[in-house]
């Protein structure tokens, strides 16, 4: 099972927090596949309902929002997740409110990661074929937010005490999308499963798409010297 950091514990919770269903599994699938073969448990929080992704003008947006979750579901069996959670936000306006904020702190406190993995919270322009989505950025402010401080302190929505929800500590953050990676994790023997995983996606991607998670992987694993890995922007807590 992982050991993060050295000397202490080993991570045995991991959760996942990105705006839209197939989020992670472009950016983490194959890191989220190796925890859970390791025996971690992992968890995805999905902020919005993606009902707003299509060019397809016959589909509407419950309809739409609908398939998506369920493409999620059945992404998560083939990863071997613990449990997907759906916030329902609406797509494409996401904005890292207080209630956002509130919403993933209480998904913390309720599985209690030991790790956790979100989208960069920073327009970057560092690409010349993406310019970044603002409901990735609402999402990974929101989760960064809710891991520190709000999970960690009684204080911050005491709502959730009521609830039943202690605070929690997550000791490391991973950050996808960074400029400026500093974590790079090994997914070569489990890439195969991501991309299983990101096929489920049918509403919104194509086989295409599954090359170019390769090829993605592939340029991160020459940081290495790996056949695939994913980058990340390491975030130590504790």
């Amino acid at each position: 099972m992982t050991q993060e950091p050295a000397l202490q514990e080993p991570y045995r919770r991991g959760m996942v927090v990105v705006a839209h269903a197939d989020d992670a599994e472009f950016s983490c699938s194959g890191t989220v596949a190796k925890w859970c073969k390791e025996g971690m448990e992992v968890a995805y929080v999905i902020v919005t309902d993606g009902s707003k992704g299509t060019d397809d003008r016959s589909i509407a947006p419950e309809r739409l929002a609908e398939m998506r979750r369920q493409e999620q579901i059945s992404a998560g069996k083939v990863l071997g997740l613990k449990e997907v959670i759906f916030l329902g936000y609406p797509d494409a306006y996401l904005q890292p409110t207080l209630e956002v904020r509130r919403d993933i702190t209480r998904e913390i406190r309720r599985f209690r990661p030991d790790i956790l993995i979100t989208l960069n919270p920073t327009r970057t322009l560092s690409s010349s074929y993406y310019m970044g989505h603002p409901d990735h950025f609402a999402a990974g402010e929101a989760a960064l937010s809710a891991v520190f401080p709000a999970a960690r302190d009684h204080l911050t929505f005491p709502e959730l005490l009521k609830e039943g929800l202690e605070p929690h500590k997550v000791r490391e953050v991973l950050v996808v999308g960074h400029d400026h990676p500093d974590k790079w994790i090994d997914v070569s023997d489990s890439l195969h499963i991501a991309m299983q995983a990101l096929l489920e996606h049918a509403s919104q991607i194509g086989p295409e798409a599954v090359e170019r998670m390769k090829e993605w992987r592939t340029e991160a694993g020459k940081e290495k010297g790996l056949q695939y890995a994913e980058a990340f922007k390491s975030i130590l807590l504790s």
